[in-house]
């Protein structure tokens, strides 16, 4: 059976899916047909139900939830690892507010957390994650979210980080902060859900395992990336979390769903989250 799949070039997502679309694992007799796209991107694909199995933040997550339910593995999902807020020099909360802020998306979870710690900014400006940093430098707007590999570069560049919103998160809700997940489609049979579920786990154990095996093509699609940055992006999004989120995964997960629910963020149907 082959399934279409979707997810970012990012190092993290080429790292833990290298395994299972190689066939370096046991896939169970399923096929996989690649998709690579950003993840605001992945967002709104989601949103059209394009792909079986899709890559995507968990704030899209709450608008994708009728039709896709949500792996236990392949998640981003931790600790110290939440987008930035940066900027060319220091600003006040209420400074922030009144700026103009470049976001990786409306659907991403950066944008989420960003809402949550600062409900009053008015002025948002999408675009692709990688350009925020120029557009920082450049002047084109005041400040800028940053997520991925960017937060290993903002410094050399001399920007100045204005809050970090996984800190906020995390000493705030007392949790783990939810990036990003791995759906599948709700209308594929239990059965194949679940073999989906142990073929991405082994997926990510072989990556671990076998680091080395995945380089040349986690370098391909990180592009002109220099590998040491490569490395800490692996480093930083791929952990305990993202073979399985067991308990402590899960209940962050729906913190962060209760907590956008209670602020009128947005709201979701009644389903399970979980596959």
């Amino acid at each position: 059976m082959k399934l279409s799949l979707g997810f970012s070039p990012c190092p993290n997502d080429t790292f833990i899916f290298f395994g299972m679309i190689h066939e370096k694992v046991d896939t169970e007799g399923l096929s996989f047909e690649v998709h690579y796209a950003d993840v605001e991107e992945l967002n709104q694909g989601a949103f059209a139900q394009k792909l079986d199995i899709t890559k995507l933040s968990y704030h899209a997550y709450a608008y994708a939830m009728e039709h896709y339910a949500l792996l236990n593995s392949g998640s981003a999902l931790g600790n110290n690892c939440g987008p930035l807020l940066i900027a060319k020099t220091p600003m006040q909360p209420g400074e922030i507010e009144k700026s103009n802020i470049a976001i990786p998306g409306k659907f991403t979870t950066a944008n989420l957390l960003l809402g949550l710690a600062y409900p009053n900014i008015q002025q948002k400006t999408p675009m692709l994650f990688s350009d925020i940093e120029d557009a920082v430098l450049n002047g084109k707007v005041d400040a800028g979210l940053i997520i991925h590999e960017n937060r290993f570069t903002y410094q050399e560049k001399g920007l100045v980080k204005l809050i970090d919103l996984g800190e906020y998160w995390e000493s705030n809700f007392h949790a783990p902060i939810p990036l990003g997940g791995i759906v599948i489609k709700r209308s594929l049979p239990d059965d194949i859900q679940q073999k989906v579920d142990r073929v991405l786990r082994r997926s990510v154990q072989y990556a671990w395992d076998n680091p080395d095996d995945t380089q040349s093509y986690v370098a391909e699609y990180a592009q002109a990336m220099d590998p040491k940055v490569m490395q800490q992006h692996i480093d930083l999004y791929v952990n305990r979390f993202t073979e399985d989120l067991g308990t402590e995964g899960k209940e962050a997960i729906e913190k962060l769903f209760t907590t956008a629910k209670d602020r009128k963020v947005f709201d979701t149907p009644d389903l399970p989250l979980f596959i």
